[in-house]
């Protein structure tokens, strides 16, 4: 599987959030995107999707895949359904439970995404990310990590094509060693800023994408690219939504994602600690729906909505009450 290369191998830690913006671009596509001349410097708050537009002045370059694939040829061999219902969908019955170490490296895929995709990371150990600094693909600005029970979730992992959207088309035909896969392919996740991912939900490209306009290439790219891979559908509504996002792309490249092998099913009491407190909370795969906002107790615990949106009993900054949150 293709993980993201870590920005710091670019040498662009120190760049503005507008050329991380346009990295993070060129990285997802597998293309070269024409850099502007004269922008270097420290990072600001903020990088206006619009100022990150007008530096790209539309002058995106791609490489082909291998083998000549384009995001729009491998979007017309995904196969038109409607889609299937949500019954039997639990989250940590049928994805896995989040996060765990599936390639083996020590370290939890959670951990693992935050240390590729933030910068000026600080660890406690070899693994555990502690603070960092995102720029959000999504919205195309910089977000600071730190992680506790009231901050962590400022910064989540998403999964481009959500594990709800997976289950309705087709998902519920893998294995489970795959769909365990699927929850956890670096080609699949991406950190992002938690307002961005709580809106998106289990959408799909024809109910959500990116305010960064920028990245919708690159985000359609890739969800075309991994349900190509593991073997999904997409509904009309959805193959419309990726068409209208090509049509302003320039020979957008699918992104290499090779057929998932096969993995066993971790154990469903493997999870990740998001309360700061170094313990990692079993999951509870016999606990009843949670409701977004309800008021919990045990701060780190996990559950899962109706629908199998995961969730974490946690604080934010603005709120001190434990309260069931998108995690």
């Amino acid at each position: 599987m293709r993980a993201l290369p870590h920005l710091s191998r670019f040498g662009l830690n120190s760049l503005t959030p507008v050329v991380l913006g346009i990295a993070l671009v060129a990285s997802l596509t597998g293309g070269a995107v024409s850099m502007p001349a004269g922008r270097s410097g420290s990072p600001s708050a903020t990088a206006s999707p619009q100022s990150a537009v007008g530096a790209l002045g539309g002058a995106v370059e791609t490489e082909t895949a291998p083998g000549g694939t384009t995001a729009l040829a491998l979007l017309a061999t995904l196969p038109i359904k409607g889609r299937a219902p949500m019954t039997g969908y639990q989250r940590t019955v049928k994805f896995g439970a989040a996060w765990v170490d599936l390639d083996n490296n020590g370290c939890d895929t959670r951990n693992d995404v935050l240390g590729r995709d933030l910068t000026a990371v600080v660890k406690s150990g070899r693994c555990r990310v502690v603070s960092g600094l995102l720029t959000s693909p999504y919205t195309g600005k910089i977000v600071s990590f730190v992680r506790g029970a009231r901050t962590s979730t400022a910064v989540q992992i998403d999964h481009v094509v959500s594990l709800g959207d997976a289950w309705r088309t087709g998902a519920q035909q893998l294995s489970q060693a795959k769909r365990v896969s699927l929850a956890n392919d670096p080609a699949n996740l991406l950190a992002v800023d938690g307002r961005s991912n709580e809106q998106k939900g289990d959408g799909d490209a024809a109910t959500w994408l990116p305010s960064f306009k920028t990245f919708r290439c690159a985000y359609v790219t890739r969800q075309i690219s991994v349900k190509a891979s593991y073997g999904l559908w997409v509904t009309r509504a959805e193959r419309d939504a990726m068409l209208r996002v090509l049509s302003k792309c320039v020979d957008a490249s699918s992104v290499a994602v090779p057929a998932a092998p096969a993995l066993p099913a971790p154990s469903p009491g493997l999870g990740f600690d998001i309360s700061g407190t170094g313990s990692v909370p079993p999951a509870n795969t016999a606990r009843s729906a949670v409701r977004p906002g309800a008021f919990c107790s045990t701060a780190g615990e996990r559950g899962a909505t109706s629908t199998g949106r995961a969730m974490a009993c946690v604080r934010t900054a603005t709120d001190s009450r434990l309260r069931w949150r998108s995690g």
